[in-house]
């Protein structure tokens, strides 16, 4: 494979990765959030999803951004009638949003960033010593 290719591929995956770790720290920063009033709805997590595309310049498949939805999925409830968000029945609700899960996915992330940036730093040492060979 042209190493320009592999660089290319990498790069792609980095720039993806480093959406999804944005938005789950968005995610994170938000779990402990609460609706702005009573009977209001607290934040809800956010997915990220992913495509592949043809480079037609380069010839290569790569890794896009697909969209960021809403997880629609029910909020988690928690009694506490003084609270000021609460409803009529003294329950608040929380985002739903399980920062275990977020945690995992952020390591993920985080491995696949380092897997790219790996292949990069690979391709950058191949082609300075292809260059020094040249240069000899």
């Amino acid at each position: 494979m042209d190493l320009f290719k592999a660089l290319k591929i990498s790069a792609a995956g980095m720039k993806a990765q480093g959406v999804r770790l944005r938005v789950i720290a968005e995610n994170l920063a938000n779990a402990d959030s609460v609706a702005p009033e009573p009977g209001g709805e607290p934040y809800r997590r956010k997915v990220i999803t992913f495509k592949n595309v043809l480079d037609r310049t380069f010839g290569v498949r790569k890794v896009e951004i697909n969209k960021i939805t809403i997880d629609t999925s029910d909020f988690k409830k928690k009694y506490d009638p003084t609270h000021p968000s609460a409803d009529a029945d003294g329950y608040v609700l929380t985002p739903n949003v399980n920062t275990m899960v977020e945690m995992m996915d952020m390591r993920e992330a985080q491995r696949s960033y380092s897997a790219n940036l790996s292949v990069i730093e690979a391709s950058k040492t191949m082609l300075m010593r292809t260059i020094d060979i040249l240069r000899a």
